[in-house]
């Protein structure tokens, strides 16, 4: 079993070590082919009491960037805590490998929140990536927690024609592999691209998905992350 390491911030939350993060490209690519291979795509959660929302910003700075992580109340969800970060990101920007360049500043502001979640929503892939190793699975490994991707564009895969009814879905094929859905959460709106993050089954990840969508295309923790990451939190506009 790997190191659980508490947070300094914050003892209820616990990181798992699972390796060093000053690594170049190529130690990327190795480490992620070795975790892809941990990710659980079995369902652990039923009914989860508190729903996070994980979403990164870029600064004008190449090398900055805004982290956000808000928390909302299940099924209410209204939001209940949040925290916010921006901080010099050390990994370069590559296409496959940004979950290295956004994990560690997401880390470091979820270890400030004072309500743990029991799902996280993450603004990227989980295992419909080409090496089934996206952010969202990254990040689950990582914190040891179910998170599902949802993304707002395809990586990688291919699917057959959606159709325009809010809850319909289709299977992203890749290489003989379904690994996601292309989900439209509204009649008519553009679909987002759901994956397993971690501890989550692809049904689940379809369910809670669009259980968080409400009158918009995107999942409401997702939509805050959004707005927090672009400092509408600090100036009190989420709604």
């Amino acid at each position: 079993m790997l190191p659980l390491i508490h947070s300094r911030y914050n003892q209820v939350v616990k990181i798992r070590e699972l390796h060093r993060w000053d690594v170049s490209p190529t130690e990327a690519v190795k480490i992620q082919r070795t975790l892809a291979a941990q990710v659980s795509r079995r369902n652990e959660l039923s009914k989860p009491r508190y729903i996070a929302g994980v979403d990164i910003s870029s600064g004008r700075a190449i090398d900055t960037a805004t982290a956000a992580v808000v928390v909302l109340s299940y099924p209410e969800l209204v939001l209940v805590d949040s925290s916010v970060i921006q901080i010099e990101t050390t990994f370069p920007y590559v296409p496959g490998l940004l979950s290295f360049r956004e994990t560690p500043l997401v880390i470091k502001a979820y270890e400030k929140l004072k309500k743990e979640p029991d799902l996280i929503l993450v603004d990227g892939q989980g295992i419909a990536h080409p090496r089934r190793m996206g952010f969202a699975s990254h990040l689950g490994l990582v914190l040891d927690k179910p998170t599902i991707g949802c993304a707002k564009s395809l990586l990688t895969g291919e699917h057959d024609e959606l159709a325009e009814k809010a809850g319909s879905y289709t299977e992203i094929i890749d290489n003989g592999e379904v690994i996601g859905a292309v989900v439209r959460t509204a009649d008519g709106v553009k679909p987002v691209y759901v994956s397993i993050g971690h501890r989550v089954d692809l049904p689940a990840a379809i369910h809670w998905a669009l259980a968080c969508c409400r009158e918009y295309r995107i999942p409401k923790p997702l939509r805050l992350a959004h707005q927090a990451a672009y400092s509408s939190l600090k100036s009190g506009k989420i709604t």
